[in-house]
C-alpha cells in the first residue's frame, strides 16, 4: 500500500521507523490484557483501558475493520531509565508526532484509528464508566489495552524494540482504510 506524500511528510518528523502492516494478521492475546489489570493502576479509570475499551474479541475485530496500519516509533532519551516521571514525560512528543500523523491521513481522505501510548490524560477527571468520553476524537488508546504484544508485532516487522542505555522507543499503530 502506497500513501501519496506520506514518505515526504513523514519526514518532517522525528520517526525512527515506520512499516505498513496488514491488520489481518494481527492476534491480540488475553496476555496483555491480565498484564493491565493486575498491574496498571489505570485499569478500569478510564474510556481508553480495559474494560472501558471493550472485549479482546471486539478489540481484535476492530483492528482488522481496517485494512492496514502504520506502526512507527519515536525515541527519546532520559538522564535515568529507572526515573519514571522523566520517562514519561517524555511521550507527549510522541504522541504530537502521532496526531500530526492521524491529521495528514485524514486529510488525505483516510479513515483512521489510532493505538498509541496513552492511557488517556486528556481530562483531569475520565468520566468513566458513568458517562461517555468527553474526547473520543482525541482519545487514543494504548496498544496494550487492546491486546496487542507491541515486542512480537515490533520483532515480525523487524524494528529496532530496545536501543540501550537511556533510550526509549514509544510506538504508535494508526489503523488506517
Amino acid at each position: 500500500m502506497k500513501i501519496q506524500g506520506f514518505d515526504e511528510f513523514i519526514a518532517d518528523y522525528p520517526v525512527f521507523e515506520y512499516r505498513i502492516i496488514d491488520t489481518q494478521e494481527m492476534k491480540t492475546q488475553r496476555r496483555v490484557r491480565q498484564v493491565c489489570e493486575r498491574e496498571c493502576e489505570r485499569y478500569g479509570s478510564t474510556w481508553a483501558c480495559p474494560p472501558g475499551v471493550g472485549s479482546l474479541e471486539d478489540c481484535e475485530k476492530k483492528i482488522k475493520s481496517y485494512p492496514y496500519g502504520i506502526l512507527f516509533s519515536s525515541v527519546a532519551e532520559v538522564s535515568d531509565i529507572m526515573n519514571m516521571e522523566e520517562l514519561l514525560s517524555t511521550r507527549r512528543g510522541h504522541e504530537e508526532i502521532t496526531n500530526a500523523l492521524g491529521d495528514f491521513l485524514k486529510s488525505q481522505g483516510k479513515r483512521t484509528f489510532i493505538l498509541s501510548t496513552e492511557s488517556c490524560d486528556i481530562c483531569s477527571k475520565c468520566t468513566y464508566p458513568a458517562a461517555p468520553c468527553r474526547h473520543p476524537d482525541r482519545m487514543h488508546p494504548c496498544l496494550e489495552s487492546y491486546g496487542v504484544v507491541v515486542s512480537e508485532l515490533v520483532e515480525r516487522e523487524q524494528m529496532e524494540y530496545q536501543l540501550g542505555a537511556n533510550t526509549i522507543l514509544w510506538f504508535s499503530l494508526i489503523l488506517i482504510s
